[in-house]
């Protein structure tokens, strides 16, 4: 299995990312890479889903909810969320990459069902860091990388201590919860978690039998 290599963009630290092609069974599937290494997969995105389904399902009774994603990916946890909020929903949609938008408006966003169209939906191309103080969420996603111990953009790593944790808790409305995704599980980052609330770590089902299972961290802002 070779991948072929669509696209190539330079990220802010000076790393490449890639948008590449691959077949396998004979099906066709897209990856992003960034130094080779798996960010998100068309193959493989059962996770992604489980994050915006779980996150849809705690603020669905809301009348009008309003959350916040970091990380748009391949359009999965955006359309898992859509499909489970109301009407008068807000989604905020926080992605650093502009190519990563232009793959979701272009060609690619067919993967995920064009959740970008929605008009529920209010795209920011900025660092989440720079929207989490706007407040007054709901809800707020962290899916902007492979989680804390897995970092391939070294400044998403203030996210992810005890300071980005207490920003988080304060942009959450009373109530309101915050959903992290993680390729691995953390002791340490569970612990950090009790600065929004009480933590839950979930595992993301797989989406083909026998493929990778993730993690979800949730808490709530008491």
């Amino acid at each position: 299995m070779t991948d072929e290599v669509l696209e190539r963009v330079a990220l802010p630290d000076g790393k490449e990312m890639q948008l590449t092609r691959w077949e396998f069974e004979g099906a066709e599937y897209v990856s992003i890479k960034v130094d080779r290494r798996i960010l998100m997969s068309s193959h493989e995105h059962g996770s992604e889903d489980a994050l915006g389904e779980l996150i849809a399902e705690r603020l669905a009774d809301l009348p009008a909810p309003r959350l916040l994603i970091g990380g748009l990916g391949l359009g999965y946890t955006l359309r898992a969320a859509l499909d489970g909020l109301p009407a008068a929903a807000t989604i905020v949609v926080a992605e650093l990459v502009p190519a990563l938008v232009a793959w979701n408006r272009g060609a690619y966003g067919d993967l995920a069902g064009r959740p970008l169209d929605d008009p529920r939906v209010e795209l920011v191309v900025d660092d989440v860091a720079n929207v989490i103080p706007r407040g007054g969420f709901d809800g707020i996603v962290l899916d902007v990388d492979n989680g804390p111990d897995a970092l391939t953009y070294e400044a998403n790593a203030r996210l992810y201590k005890r300071a980005g944790l207490a920003r988080a808790r304060a942009a959450l409305n009373p109530g309101g919860l915050l959903a992290v995704w993680s390729a691995f599980p953390s002791k340490t980052f569970s612990k950090w978690m009790e600065t929004v609330g009480e933590v839950e770590l979930k595992r993301a089902p797989p989406t083909t039998p026998g493929g990778p299972r993730y993690y979800i961290w949730l808490a709530q802002r008491s």
